[in-house]
């Protein structure tokens, strides 16, 4: 069982032949409505390849919420919502995506001003996956997953105040190259992606790389959140923290899924080819 716990959105996805600039108005080509968030995608991806994913999350009751929810079952993904009386909308993201080479842009207002209690349910968990909203939730089963032995995975795409208490319970740090360059980073595995680049780690002093597979690029949204569920997915199945000797295998099935992911065009279309994957 994986966990994630972090931000749950209503995903709004319009592919379009240029991304708009100001003032422009574009007919898109194609619009889509899904769950999306850090978390939520990446425990789609983990169910999509197989493992049992758990999302702790924030949505409440509002039928915005209620269509995400509907969503994230369909996938095979369990829930446990943290404000299930909540009536405020869930947060949205607006989606666009260029159709000639997969790049996006994403507008969303995220989990600002929204309070979480801290409880998580780490009943079954193999491995712990944190993307650092919600952060009473990320705090309280981060020290949980610590006390009982469960590895901890961070997605950290970018700074968030939470971190700089949530990084000492991180067993592995997974960031982007820009994130690494910013803050200081001493966790047992660090593990820094670089888009289309080899992806680079360290751990127990020593270091390497990893290519990135050759793919056709067709929708790169959500593309880190699926590798993020894939690694976290291999580190749960590891069954322990990982040390130098496993991280470039994980990091190749990460690679992987993900380049699967890339390779469709579409909030879910990815999710039957890696299924089969």
């Amino acid at each position: 069982m994986v966990v994630a716990v972090g931000l749950c959105t209503v995903d709004l996805v319009q592919r379009v032949p240029e991304l708009p600039a100001p003032g422009d108005k574009v007919q898109s080509l194609s619009v889509e409505v899904a769950a999306g968030g850090p978390a939520a995608n990446a425990a789609v991806a983990v169910a999509a390849l197989g493992g049992r994913a758990r999302l702790s999350t924030v949505l409440g009751a509002h039928p915005l919420a209620r269509l995400a929810a509907e969503d994230l079952a369909a996938c095979g993904v369990q829930l446990t919502d943290a404000l299930p009386d909540r009536t405020a909308p869930p947060a949205v993201s607006a989606v666009s995506v260029r159709s000639r080479d997969g790049e996006r842009t994403v507008v969303s207002h995220n989990a600002a001003g929204v309070s979480a209690p801290p409880v998580t349910d780490l009943s079954d968990a193999d491995a712990l996956l944190l993307d650092g909203h919600h952060p009473a939730l990320a705090l309280d089963a981060a020290r949980v997953a610590r006390a009982r032995g469960i590895p901890v995975v961070l997605d950290a795409g970018s700074w968030k105040p939470v971190l700089a208490e949530l990084l000492s319970y991180v067993d592995v740090c997974a960031c982007s190259a820009a994130f690494a360059s910013q803050v200081p980073l001493d966790n047992p595995v660090v593990v820094r992606t670089h888009g289309p680049d080899p992806v680079t780690w360290q751990a127990g002093g020593a270091s390497g790389d990893v290519p990135v597979p050759p793919v056709t690029v067709r929708d790169t949204a959500g593309a880190g959140d699926v590798w993020h569920g894939a690694f976290t997915l291999a580190v749960a199945r590891l069954g322990r923290v990982p040390d130098a000797a496993d991280v470039p295998g994980l990091i190749e099935y990460a690679n992987r899924a993900a380049a699967v992911r890339i390779g469709h065009e579409g909030a879910r279309a990815w999710v039957t080819p890696m299924s089969e994957w």
